[in-house]
């Protein structure tokens, strides 16, 4: 073990800025009074935590500063004897040391129970048996001391002693149980009893058999240690599981959250009784409830998540989900969704009517909130959530309906829109719900406020209406929203009548928005002076085309067209027929002649007066081919992109649900408990040591089974085999930081002196510590880590170069220069999916773009996708119907999120070039999007790198 390896008990802040002082300027200092000798001190530690040896010290302070009883002397004094070499070359214990021992053991019989402790506290830390057998009685006679905190260090000094030195003190298990069972204080027991859990396990059990029935009256602590050992007892014995399941099930009530929650953990470990994992999943539930802090919240959500992963608990979960709704009073947005997740995974026929009915409460709440930026996203997850249980459950949908259709006039537009996308799928598929769907339709019709959404609700109504009633109501409802017509003439004379001033319109930067083919729309956002008063009493639809969005007028020009062909269809009248046609086409024409005239903010676009006198000219012939465009073929697309999406979703949780399924082979062994040895009860990691090895980095990730992936491929080298010190580095990259493990070998025969790696690093990259110096002997290798910390997703370099002296040699400081280490990009970003909705949102919002042009190859576009999915990571969205087939051209998504949660998005537009012939390669753009320059410069690179196929 290297000694950065090594543990460490006292971290020193080091002021770097200061000039080292002299060891005579030291020595005078140690000589004189105690805020001198208090500074002197201070800065021998740090000289020594430098590396540097100062023996000519250690009589000074023997004398001049041992005897001393100031306690800030005295703690000072236990971190010098912990860093300070006590050992001669040879490794034999220095003569001076005899007189420190005899110190300490007057501190640990000194009447203030501060110096006892500490001084006891320090005896855990020393590693020299000769120091520490003459100190064994003072110590013994510590653990009857009247307070506490001399009595609790105790216990951890005989326990580090009969670890380290069993010799000293082989009597330490019987001694300290005997101590356990008249001591009163929770911490001194606390750690009696985990000295005894760590160094005979039997004395514990049997301390622990004795009061089992009062271990609910033990203080926390107590109880934490308790259930280590009863975990870790069951798991090296699963027969003693019965003994103790009872005291486990106890301390699911205790008051501390940490027991609870680590009795739930053990608990589920131990059994997989229906009645143990509800009980389990019940305290995790309360602990969420109870629990203000989020990030414990998020905790203990994960956990109950695994529980769900497992077959057999899902079923028992399934009767906690009115329960697990509970955690929806928490007002964090990341918990509230992780929670109406998994009630959606465990939701069952049983109980879907009970989470609907508190999913409409929870939907009419939001709508009662003071608008907070949460509440919108709030409401969208609940209104995805109900569509995802309407079409699991159809009969749910009559009363999810008539509430999710109130917010279509809400001012948030992507709830509205979800709202409107569940709609349109609950009316197509579901036929005995159309009446109800129209009726409501046309009650909130005249109240909705966004564009985008009157052209969504427009559309399902000329899809929908049916019944010669309803499609009356839908031309009252389009023409008391467009107000009077003709329109022009009628603004002309409001104009003309109010003598208003001609309002100034000023136009905004145009946004460029991408659609579903990633090709632009350009939008621009424009801004008026007209009185707000005048706003108001304008109608929506009227409203939409004079701040020219026309996109509106297409929309109602196909919906008029749709009902007018069923109008004559239902009804036989001529005149009626005539009477229907002319007002709808009446319609369309003022919309023209308004798109034309110099009133609306934007005029009309050429494709939207191509689409109304389409839609004219299939109104004036009335042919039966338009009739089954309009009237059936419509209604076909939508059914079938809807089947397909239901499709992807099924394919999805049955890919979900066979990585859940636990298949077990015909010609599998049993393995039965009683005949397993020991050692061979590796089916379960022991979950303590699991999670002590996480929280110290030490996790070990699971390599793949392709060699080259393995650690070796991460090894960079640094230097040439020729240079006198060769250095190669592994580099381990975690969530946010790198460790360098660097191999630095002496080839030379020569003693190299002061060696020290020197790093600089380029590009969101910080070195969090300076690597300390090494001594090399001749042919000599060692190990140094150095941690690098990693703020955001850009490609960094890690420069640097050794320097080191040479033994006897009186030239200057030698320099070996290292090679860069580039950091990948890949090692942060991770495959991530979104909507379409967000994806667009995200693509209009991020500023920085990076085109890269494709040149590779490869001929075939799907293999190219393929193999840039490959190489960055990242995920395509675009479903696999949909770029299924061959056409010689592909327009593609793809998504990505890195760790630090930093969005990455890119556009694929690939074609194959026919006319250069069938083996042309592939050509065409990339376009990536990122919030954060780095990303986007570091990605596109990662692709202009990686574009080429390798020939194997």
């Amino acid at each position: 073990m290297t000694a950065a390896e090594n543990v460490c008990y006292t971290l020193i802040n080091v002021p770097m800025d200061s000039e080292p002082p002299s060891e005579i300027s030291l020595k005078n200092d140690l000589k004189g009074d105690v805020k001198l000798k208090t500074e002197a001190l201070k800065k021998v530690i740090i000289m020594i935590l430098n590396g540097e040896k100062l023996p000519g010290l250690l009589m000074t302070i023997i004398r001049f500063v041992l005897p001393l009883q100031d306690h800030t002397i005295k703690k000072l004094l236990l971190v010098f004897w912990e860093i300070v070499p006590k050992t001669t070359p040879d490794g034999r214990l220095l003569q001076e040391m005899i007189l420190v021992c005899d110190a300490y053991r007057k501190d640990l019989q000194h009447p203030n129970e501060f110096i006892r402790g500490s001084t006891l506290r320090f005896l855990c830390k020393l590693k020299e048996a000769e120091l520490l057998e003459p100190l064994m009685p003072a110590i013994r006679a510590c653990l009857e001391h009247r307070h506490s905190y001399v009595r609790r260090n105790a216990v951890l000094a005989i326990y580090t002693i009969y670890r380290n030195f069993e010799h000293l003190i082989p009597d330490a298990p019987e001694l300290i149980h005997d101590f356990l069972v008249n001591e009163k204080d929770a911490s001194c027991k606390r750690n009696a009893f985990m000295m005894l859990i760590h160094a005979d396990q039997d004395r514990a059990l049997d301390y622990l058999s004795t009061c089992i029935d009062q271990v609910q009256t033990f203080g926390d602590i107590l109880q934490l240690v308790i259930v280590e050992l009863i975990y870790k007892v069951c798991h090296a014995n699963p027969s003693e599981r019965a003994r103790f399941i009872r005291c486990i099930y106890n301390l699911l009530q205790s008051s501390s959250p940490a027991v609870k929650y680590e009795a739930a953990g053990t608990l589920v470990t131990l059994s997989s009784a229906p009645t143990a994992i509800k009980a389990a999943a019940q305290c995790y539930i309360d602990l969420i409830i109870k629990e203000s802090d989020n990030n414990v919240k998020l905790i203990v959500l994960d956990r109950l998540i695994e529980l769900k992963e497992h077959p057999s608990h899902e079923r028992v979960l399934q009767d906690l989900v009115m329960d697990i709704l509970r955690v929806l009073s928490t007002p964090d947005l990341e918990v509230r969704k992780k929670t109406l997740q998994l009630a959606l995974d465990l939701v069952s026929s049983r109980n879907v009517e009970e989470l609907v009915i508190v999913l409409k409460k929870e939907v009419i709440k939001t709508n009662n909130v003071s608008e907070h930026e949460d509440t919108d996203k709030y409401r969208q997850l609940l209104v995805r959530t109900l569509h995802s249980c309407s079409v699991r459950f159809p009969d749910m949908a009559a009363n999810v309906i008539p509430v999710l259709m109130e917010f279509l006039s809400d001012n948030n537009e992507a709830a509205a829109a979800d709202v409107l996308e569940f709609v349109r799928e609950a009316i197509q598929r579901f036929d005995n719900l159309r009446p109800l769907i129209v009726e409501k339709m046309l009650e909130v019709f005249h109240a909705i406020k966004s564009v985008k959404i009157y052209r969504g609700a427009l559309w399902i109504l000329g899809e929908y209406c049916s019944t010669k009633e309803d499609i009356q109501s839908v031309m009252t409802e389009v023409r008391r929203s467009l107000g009077e017509i003709p329109i022009v003439e009628s603004e002309i004379k409001k104009e003309a009548g109010e003598l208003k001033p001609e309002e100034e319109v000023s136009v905004g930067p145009a946004q460029k928005l991408v659609t579903e083919m990633g090709t632009y729309a350009t939008q621009s956002a424009l801004s008026s002076s007209r009185p707000a008063k005048k706003e108001e009493d304008r109608p929506p639809l009227r409203g939409f085309l004079l701040d020219g969005d026309f996109f509106v007028a297409a929309s109602l020009a196909t919906t008029l067209t749709k009902i007018a062909l069923r109008y004559v269809s239902l009804v036989q009248e001529k005149k009626k027929q005539n009477s229907f046609i002319a007002e709808a086409m009446l319609l369309m024409a003022t919309i023209l002649h308004l798109g034309k005239s110099s009133l609306p903010k934007k005029p009309i676009t050429d494709d939207d007066v191509d689409r109304i006198s389409l839609c004219l000219k299939v109104l004036s012939e009335c042919s039966p081919l338009m009739n089954d465009i309009f009237n059936k073929e419509c209604r076909q697309s939508l059914s079938h992109m809807l089947s397909a999406k239901l499709e992807e979703e099924k394919l999805s949780q049955k890919k979900e649900s066979e990585k859940r399924n636990v298949t077990v082979q015909p010609d599998d062994p049993i393995s039965f408990m009683q005949l397993t040895a020991k050692n061979e009860m590796s089916s379960k990691e022991d979950q303590f040591q699991l999670s002590l090895l996480a929280a110290m980095g030490n996790t070990q990730r699971k390599e793949a089974a392709d060699p080259l992936a393995s650690k070796l491929n991460k090894v960079t080298q640094l230097t040439g085999f020729s240079d006198p010190v060769y250095a190669e580095a592994y580099v381990h990259v975690n969530q946010y930081d790198i460790v360098l493990d660097v191999l630095v070998v002496n080839q030379t025969s020569d003693t190299l002196q002061n060696c020290t790696l020197e790093l600089a690093t380029l590009g969101d990259l910080k070195l969090v510590e300076k690597p300390s110096p090494l001594t090399l002997a001749p042919h000599d290798f060692a190990n140094i880590k150095a941690n690098v910390k990693v703020a955001s997703t850009e490609n960094g370099i890690i420069f640097g170069n050794i320097v080191y002296d040479v033994s006897g040699a009186a030239s200057d400081r030698n320099c070996v220069v290292l090679s860069d280490i580039h950091i990948d990009i890949m090692d942060y970003i991770q495959p991530a999916s979104c909507t379409d909705a967000e994806f667009r949102q995200m693509w209009a919002e991020f500023e920085w773009e990076n085109k890269v042009t494709v040149n590779t190859n490869i001929i075939d576009l799907n293999e190219y996708l393929q193999h840039i999915l490959k190489s960055t990571n990242m995920k395509c969205l675009t479903p696999e119907k949909a770029l299924s087939g061959y056409c010689g051209f592909m327009a593609a998504n793809l998504y990505a999120r890195s760790i630090f949660g930093e969005d990455a998005l890119a556009n694929v537009s690939i074609e194959k070039p026919i006319h250069l012939g069938p083996e042309a390669p592939v050509t065409g753009h990339i376009r990536i999007r990122a919030k954060s320059q780095g990303m986007a410069l570091s990605l596109g690179d990662k692709i202009n790198l990686s574009q080429k196929k390798t020939s194997l």
